[in-house]
C-alpha cells in the first residue's frame, strides 16, 4: 500500500531536515525535494499537502528561489514558513518589505486560536468532545461535524485550533510581510511583526513567519499536526514496522539468488542495513568489518558477538588497529586525521573485498539526511563518508543498494529494534566515523588511546549505574593535550587532563550542558583518576551549542 505524502520543498534553510522529521514523526510520510522540483513530478508524488521550508535567501533578491507558480493551482493545502511565508505574499501579489525591528530568537506571540479546545472537535466514533482531532482528522465547524477531511475548504483558525492564544515562537527573519494578498487574513502577531502568520482556508493556504518546527516554539508540534490531519486531511499510515516488513519483501525479489557485500563499520547505519539484507537473503551476504581499534572499550567484540554469534551473519572481521596507529602517528590536525581514517578504511576493504571476487549487489548505509544534502533525487549517489567514500572505484560489484535511504536517524533506530538488533547496539550513543581519534586532542598513540578508552568507559559505566541514560542524548570523555602538575601519593605528578561532556538535544542543531549531580561527577571523576594511568585533573565541559559544538573536533 502506497504511503500518503506530504511534500516538503527545500529552499536552503538550516531546520529542513528537522521539518521532515516533525512530520514524520507524527506518522506521515514525507520526502523533502528542491525548490524547483517542476510541477509534473509533482504531480507524480501525489502529495497531500506542501510545505515551503525556510531559507537565508531575501525573496526579494533578484534571482531569489521560487517554486513552480502553478504549485498554487494544485488545489491542495500549502504550509509556508519564514521564507515560505514570504515567498507565498509575493507570489499571490502580497507584499514584504524589511523589518523596522528584526526579530531573532525566542519572541512572545499571539495566536487566533478561532475556537476553544473543548470546542474543536468530536470523535465520529465515540461522540466525545475535543482532544481526538489529530488521530481522526474530523472536526467541528459551528455546530456541525464535518465528515470529511477538510481538503476542500477550511474555517479559520483551524491552523491554531487548540492552541494557548499566547505563547512563545522562535523567529529568524529581517524581512517580513506588510501587506497580506488578497483573500488572507492575519492569524497571530508579535510586537513587532503584526502579520506573524496568515491564512487563506478557501485556497487551504497558510502561513507562519516563526519556527514550528523547533523545540523553542513549545505549540509548533500541535500546529503542524493541524495541519497535517485537520488541514491536509492525512490519516497517519507511516510506521517503521510496516517499513521493515514490506523493505525485506522487497529486498529479497530484488537480490534473488544473487551475492552481496556489505561494508560494516559498527556504527549504527551500516549495522541495521546489514541486518535488513541479512533477513531477506541470509548468507548470501558478506559483511567486511574493519576495526580500526578506534572504537569504544570492547565495542568490536560487542558488534562481532551480535552479528556473527547472535544472528550468524557471514562476518569477516578485520583487526588493523596497528595499521592505523601508524598512520596516525604524529598527526594532530582532525581534519587530516579524518582524511587518514577514510582513505586507510577503504584500502582495508579493498583487499578484503579481492579475497571476495566479484559481488553483485554493494550495500551502503545512506540516510535520508545524506540523500537531501547531496541533493539527489533519483541516481543513487555515494556519500563521502569514512566508511564507504571511494569504495565504487576499487570494489568489483554491479549496483548499489541503500535500504536506509528514505530514513532519518531516528528511525533507523526504530528500525533496528524491529529487526531484533540489542538495544544497547542500536540506541548507542552517537559516535563520529573517525572514532576515539578526534575524541583524542592532538597526535595519537596506543597509550593515549587506550587512556581514552579506559576513561570513556568509567564515565558511562556510572552514568548507566546512575540511572542518567535517558536524561541526555550524548556523553562521552576527551583526551586534551594539556598536562598539568598534581600530586599523587606525596609525589609530583605532570599528567594529562580529560574532559567530560553531557548534552540534552532534541535535534543536534542546538544543545544544552547536562546538570549531572555533583555526587556522580565525584564519583567519575576519583575512578577515573585512580583506574586509569596518567591522568590527573578532570574538568566537565559546561558550554552549549551555539557557541560550542558538540565534539571538541
Amino acid at each position: 500500500m502506497k504511503n500518503e505524502l506530504v511534500l516538503v520543498l527545500d529552499f536552503g534553510g538550516q531546520y529542513n531536515q528537522l521539518i521532515a522529521r516533525r512530520v514524520r514523526e507524527a506518522s506521515v510520510y514525507c520526502e523533502v525535494r528542491p525548490y524547483n522540483t517542476s510541477i509534473e513530478d509533482i504531480k507524480k508524488l501525489d502529495p497531500k499537502g506542501i510545505i515551503f521550508t525556510g531559507g537565508p535567501a531575501s525573496v526579494l533578491d533578484d534571482g531569489a528561489p521560487f517554486c513552480d507558480m502553478k504549485t498554487f493551482e494544485l488545489g491542495i493545502p500549502i504550509l509556508g514558513i519564514c521564507y515560505g511565508m514570504q515567498l507565498m505574499a509575493v507570489a499571490l501579489s502580497g507584499g514584504v518589505s524589511r523589518a523596522a525591528q528584526r526579530e531573532y530568537g525566542k519572541v512572545n506571540i499571539k495566536f487566533d486560536v478561532g475556537f476553544s479546545s473543548d470546542e474543536m472537535c468530536i470523535d465520529p466514533i465515540s461522540g466525545a468532545l475535543g482532544g481526538t482531532y489529530l488521530d481522526t482528522g474530523w472536526s467541528l465547524v459551528g455546530a456541525d461535524l464535518c465528515v470529511e477531511p477538510l481538503t476542500s475548504g477550511a474555517p479559520g483558525g483551524v491552523l491554531f485550533g487548540g492552541l494557548e492564544p499566547e505563547s512563545t515562537a522562535w523567529m529568524s527573519h529581517t524581512f517580513h510581510v506588510d501587506k497580506l494578498p488578497e483573500g488572507f487574513t492575519a492569524i497571530a502577531s508579535t510586537e513587532s511583526c503584526p502579520n506573524a502568520a496568515m491564512e487563506n482556508p478557501e485556497k487551504l493556504f497558510y502561513a507562519v513567519q516563526f519556527h514550528p518546527e523547533v523545540v523553542h516554539t513549545p505549540q509548533g508540534t500541535q500546529i503542524l499536526q493541524n495541519f497535517l490531519y485537520r488541514i491536509c486531511g492525512c490519516v497517519g499510515d507511516w510506521q517503521i514496522s510496516s517499513f521493515v516488513d514490506d523493505s525485506i519483501k522487497a529486498l529479497k525479489e530484488k537480490i534473488g539468488d544473487k551475492k552481496v557485500l556489505c561494508a560494516l563499520s559498527g556504527g549504527v547505519d551500516s549495522s541495521v542495513a546489514a541486518m535488513m539484507i541479512h533477513k531477506a537473503v541470509g548468507k548470501q551476504l558478506t559483511c567486511i568489518f574493519v576495526d580500526h581499534g578506534l572504537l569504544r572499550k570492547d565495542e568490536g567484540d560487542q558488534v562481532e558477538e551480535v552479528f556473527k554469534k547472535q544472528f550468524d551473519l557471514n562476518l569477516i572481521r578485520v583487526n588493523c588497529e596497528d595499521i592505523f596507529l601508524e598512520k596516525l602517528a604524529g598527526v594532530s590536525d582532525p581534519e587530516t586525521k579524518r582524511k587518514i581514517i577514510g582513505e586507510e578504511f577503504i584500502r582495508v576493504f579493498e583487499r578484503e573485498a579481492k579475497k571476495i571476487g566479484t559481488v553483485d549487489f554493494l550495500v551502503q548505509g545512506t540516510i535520508y539526511p545524506d540523500v537531501i544534502e547531496s541533493g539527489a533525487g533519483d541516481a543513487a549517489v555515494i556519500k563521502s563518508h569514512h566508511n564507504v567514500g571511494g569504495l565504487p572505484d576499487y570494489v568489483d560489484f554491479k549496483e548499489i543498494i541503500e535500504p536506509l535511504r528514505n530514513l532519518f536517524k531516528d528511525e533507523v533506530r526504530r528500525a533496528g529494534v524491529e529487526l531484533g538488533i540489542p538495544e544497547n547496539l542500536v540506541m548507542r550513543q552517537p559516535f563520529p566515523g573517525p572514532g576515539l581519534a578526534i575524541r583524542i586532542i592532538g597526535d595519537i598513540t596506543k597509550q593515549k588511546l587506550e587512556i581514552l578508552q579506559e576513561a570513556d568507559f568509567i564515565f558511562r559505566d556510572e552514568i548507566a549505574k546512575h540511572g542518567l541514560t535517558h536524561t541526555m542524548n550524548q556523553y562521552f570523555a576527551v583526551l586534551t593535550n594539556m598536562r598539568s602538575v598534581g600530586v599523587m601519593g606525596d609525589e609530583r605528578t605532570y599528567d594529562f587532563t580529560m574532559a567530560l561532556r553531557a548534552v540534552e538535544t532534541s535535534d543536534f542543531m542546538t544543545a544544552t550542558w547536562c546538570r549531572i549531580p555533583y555526587d556522580v561527577l565525584e564519583i567519575v571523576s576519583n575512578r577515573i583518576v585512580n583506574e586509569v594511568g596518567h591522568i590527573n585533573r578532570i574538568v566537565y565541559d559546561i558550554t552549549s551549542k551555539p557557541p560550542s559544538t558538540i565534539e571538541w573536533e
